[in-house]
């Protein structure tokens, strides 16, 4: 199987997203059926996912990895919290993974920055 060759450049995007129902952060399966729906519909390439469950009530943290990068999330369900993390370059699109993510949770409120990375500085010579 040959993978296509990417660029380093690509966007990060990290969403911290609250009020959301507890019981949408507890489930392993759920959250990693979720992440692996949201990397589809980025047009991004799944290599392998892990996720792992804290016990009742305790969260899920888990991460897909994929050709173009990778999706991570962590839950805090007592809190009604999940931090999401997707960094994805070639022609994927981690806007769309993020709409099906948040639109899945329906976190009342969300803080999303986005940060453009690989792009190499412009360095200037001083002579």
């Amino acid at each position: 199987m040959t993978h296509p060759v990417y660029e380093p450049s690509g966007q990060h995007l990290f969403a911290d997203l609250y009020g959301i129902n507890p019981d949408k952060l507890n489930d392993a399966a759920t959250v990693e059926l979720l992440l692996r729906e949201s990397a589809n519909a980025a047009g991004a390439t799944i290599l392998c996912s892990h996720f792992h469950a804290f016990g009742s009530g305790q969260g899920v943290t888990g991460v897909v990895l994929l050709a173009e990068s990778h999706i991570s999330i962590h839950t805090w369900p007592e809190f009604g919290f999940a931090a999401v993390d997707i960094f994805m370059c070639g022609n994927s699109k981690p806007d769309r993974a993020l709409d099906v993510i948040q639109s899945a949770l329906q976190a009342s409120k969300s803080s999303v920055q986005t940060i453009s990375r690989g792009h190499a500085p412009t360095i200037q010579s001083n002579r």
